[in-house]
């Protein structure tokens, strides 16, 4: 009920704002529209109260899309007010230099439309299969025998509501296309139970690498039961890397590729508490890379403590679509790409798939392709 509220509120404050400077009829047709709107935003969370299938994920659907529309329009209209404020100091200092009607008029048409556009553009981006983005990885002293081992990494597919089997197979058959020498993912992979998504999730076990497919949990397995979700990926195939390690060799040099459990796991099971030290625990002294798998980028504080050479996450989408981007960083050290945490290269993907709504706008999903080489 207060999502209820506050949705109807902050859409009755959007029509307060622009329809009052609308021309007729489209006053009308947007408060029509807002009103539609704010009648199905909550049902992007309140569909999972509905049992029968397809029905909740068409509910769900619908929701999300609305709420991908408002957060566009809501943005747009305090953005129009600025401007608006702007136009009026101006006008105060030089009367007769700016149409303060005309400029409400023009804004309050563009406003919706462009909502609409960016929200339609981000609905084409976001339902693609993801593009492949080759990253090099300089390593001091990697051995020749590793020169150009690759890691193909997805991350953050949010198998749900609006994510089915189709989408997962066009990533897998993506993936395996690389033909690489590991696979990761990276958390994420789920928004919902094994009973109602393991059907949508079977794909992954034609994942092939070969050195094997690795996971690690992320923060979405812990809300969609983690435990029976590592038991199905590992009936899939998938090595589930639970704070600890594995050790891959080519021409006799070895890789650890270790994995940690999210950061924030410890707050559902207490034995999933995040640690990469204790990822490492018995690994080779003599290994030559040393490889994390870490949903959250925030761990590389740690990875770094531990002693790896590579961390590879996702969690932040790139911010998805603007302008959420800018609030990542008040909670994660990087938002997208390859970046440097003292010895430490972390890659943060901008993920695979999508959350919420079905829209991606100034920040593409992603397919990454990471490449050892020696650095120079």
């Amino acid at each position: 009920m207060p999502f209820v509220v506050l949705s109807v509120l902050l859409h009755a404050v959007v029509g307060w704002r622009l329809v009052p400077a609308l021309p007729h009829p489209w006053g009308i047709v947007l408060a029509g529209g807002l009103a539609v709107s704010a009648t199905l935003l909550p049902l992007a969370f309140g569909a999972r109260r509905i049992h029968r299938q397809p029905l909740a994920d068409r509910v769900a659907a619908t929701g999300l899309w609305c709420l991908g529309l408002f957060s566009s329009l809501l943005v747009l209209t305090v953005l129009r007010d600025v401007a608006l404020l702007a136009a009026v100091g101006v006008d105060a200092a030089a009367p007769g230099t700016v149409d303060l009607h005309a400029a409400a008029r023009a804004t309050a048409i563009g406003v919706p439309l462009l909502a609409l556009a960016v929200t339609l553009v981000g609905l084409v981006n976001a339902r693609r299969t993801a593009s492949v983005v080759h990253v090099d990885v300089p390593i001091d002293g990697l051995p020749r025998a590793l020169h150009g081992f690759t890691i193909a990494q997805i991350s953050d597919v949010h198998v749900g509501p609006t994510i089915k089997r189709p989408y997962l197979d066009a990533i897998v058959r993506a993936v395996n296309r690389l033909e690489a020498d590991l696979i990761a993912v990276t958390g994420d992979l789920v928004d919902g139970p094994v009973h109602r998504l393991a059907p949508h999730v079977a794909p992954l076990a034609t994942l092939c690498a070969r050195h094997g497919t690795f996971f690690v949990t992320g923060n979405h397995e812990y809300y969609s039961g983690v435990s029976a979700w590592v038991e199905e990926l590992r009936r899939l195939g998938l090595r589930v890397l639970l704070n600890e390690h594995v050790v891959v060799e080519r021409e006799g040099e070895a890789i650890v590729v270790a994995g940690v459990t999210d950061h924030g796991g410890h707050h559902y099971d207490e034995s999933h508490r995040s640690d990469p030290r204790a990822a490492l625990d018995g690994a080779p002294a003599h290994a030559a890379v040393k490889v994390l798998l870490a949903h959250q980028p925030r761990t590389a504080p740690a990875a770094a403590a531990a002693g790896f050479d590579l961390q590879i996450s996702g969690h932040t989408h790139g911010g998805q679509f603007w302008p959420w981007n800018w609030l990542v960083p008040l909670q994660q050290p990087f938002t997208a790409g390859l970046h440097r945490w003292e010895a430490l290269w972390v890659y943060v993907s901008r993920g695979t798939g999508y959350w919420g709504p079905p829209k991606r706008f100034g920040a593409p999903s992603e397919i990454t392709r990471l490449r050892l080489v020696p650095a120079t």
